[in-house]
This record gives structure tokens, C-alpha cells and sequence, in this order.
């Protein structure tokens, strides 16, 4: 991903018609002879009034028989350039690389991974934040979040508690852990969940100090 976002500030515009080419995905093989292009990305014009698709179909009908097109495109950080055969006019306007989405991809993995980082220490450090966005991320792998369900008694932080019970977790499994460790949380600290309004009260209560409810 960051290879990619090195190659989204760059503007290249289309000789043939000026227009702006579009950031987008390479195939995984060279439609020609089968290899790589050598670039996670390539730039190609998706205007559909460029004169080298317009004219394209004519030619590949006359030359190959083929009801296909070109397109240009060219590789990024570099001025070479080529002509990309493609077969309709939707072709590779799928693949467009959006910058903001991309960006904020980014972001959230690089979070992610401080995260996990801060797990090595969370313990030693009684840092329970770490902790709940590993939980919380759905995108994490499922070990390392069972790894950080396992830190959450050990640092003993009730404040925890709330951001967990108010997730939507995917994984029926991931929901149980975490729902064991809150359990072994409260019984840690002789305290306990109103069943009426889940705020968290002394184990010995009988009723609720915050919607006074009675149990």
C-alpha cells in the first residue's frame, strides 16, 4: 500500500487528448506476453473520446479481427509509455485508484499496527487502550485479537468495559471471549452489571444506584 501512495500525487496527462490519465491497478499479467508490467499501478487514459480509443476499433477489427480497443496508459515515475488493448469501454474504470480511500486504508493500518506494538508493554505499562482497538478492529487477525482479550484482566482497568459491551463484534467467538473476560473482570473486583442498565455496581448490591432497579 504505501508503494501505491507514493505514485498518487503524480499527474500525467494523455498526449493524444489532453485529458488527465487515471490512476488505476495493473492487471496481474501482461495481456501481450503474459509477464508483469513491473508496477503495482499503471496510468491510463479512461477518456472515452480519445482519439486513440475511438480509432482503435477500426483498427483491431481490420488488423486482428478482434472487436477490441486501445488505450494509453503509462507507467508511473517514468515516461514510457504504451498502447493497452482492452475489450470495452468499462474496462479498467473499475480498477481506478480513489486517493482519499486509499489514504485513509492507510491510516488505519498503520494505527492498527502501533497498536499491536503497544501490546508487548500494555501489562507492564497498565495501558488498557491498546487493548480495546485491537479488540474492537475487525480488521485485525484474529489471534493477535484473542492475544489482546488475554491482557485485559491482567491490566485490570474497569473503564474498558463499556467500549466492549457497546461493539457489534462479527466473530461469535471473539464475542465470547470477550464476554468471559469482562466476567472474570468483575468477579476481580467483587463488582458486577445491573441487568437492567448494565452500569457496573458492588457485587453485594441488591438494587441498581443508577435506574434503581432491584435484583
Amino acid at each position: 500500500m504505501s508503494s501505491i501512495l507514493r505514485y498518487l500525487d503524480e499527474v500525467k496527462i494523455c498526449p493524444h487528448c489532453k485529458q488527465q490519465l487515471s490512476c488505476c491497478e495493473a492487471p496481474p499479467i501482461h495481456v501481450g506476453d503474459g509477464l508483469g508490467w513491473g508496477s503495482e499501478v499503471l496510468f491510463i487514459c479512461l477518456n472515452d473520446n480519445c482519439s486513440v480509443f475511438l480509432d482503435g476499433w477500426e483498427k483491431i477489427e481490420t488488423q486482428y479481427g478482434h472487436h477490441a480497443s486501445y488505450r494509453y496508459m503509462e507507467l508511473p515515475n517514468s515516461k514510457e509509455s504504451n498502447y493497452m488493448m482492452v475489450a470495452n469501454a468499462d474496462a479498467f474504470k473499475a480498477c481506478v485508484i480513489d486517493k482519499d480511500v486509499l489514504k485513509a486504508q492507510n491510516k488505519r493500518y498503520q494505527e492498527q499496527k502501533k497498536n499491536i506494538k503497544l501490546l508487548e508493554t500494555c501489562v507492564e505499562d497498565k495501558n488498557i487502550v491498546p487493548v480495546v482497538k485491537v479488540v474492537l478492529d475487525e480488521s485485525a487477525a484474529k489471534d493477535i485479537r484473542r492475544r489482546a482479550i488475554g491482557y485485559i484482566c491482567p491490566i485490570n482497568d474497569l473503564s474498558c468495559i463499556d467500549a466492549l459491551r457497546n461493539h457489534t463484534f462479527r466473530d461469535p467467538a471473539i464475542e465470547h471471549d470477550v464476554n468471559k473476560a469482562i466476567k472474570v473482570l468483575l468477579d476481580a473486583n467483587f463488582k458486577k452489571e445491573c441487568p437492567a442498565c448494565f452500569e457496573i455496581v458492588k457485587a453485594q448490591a441488591k438494587k441498581c444506584m443508577h435506574c434503581n432497579e432491584s435484583f
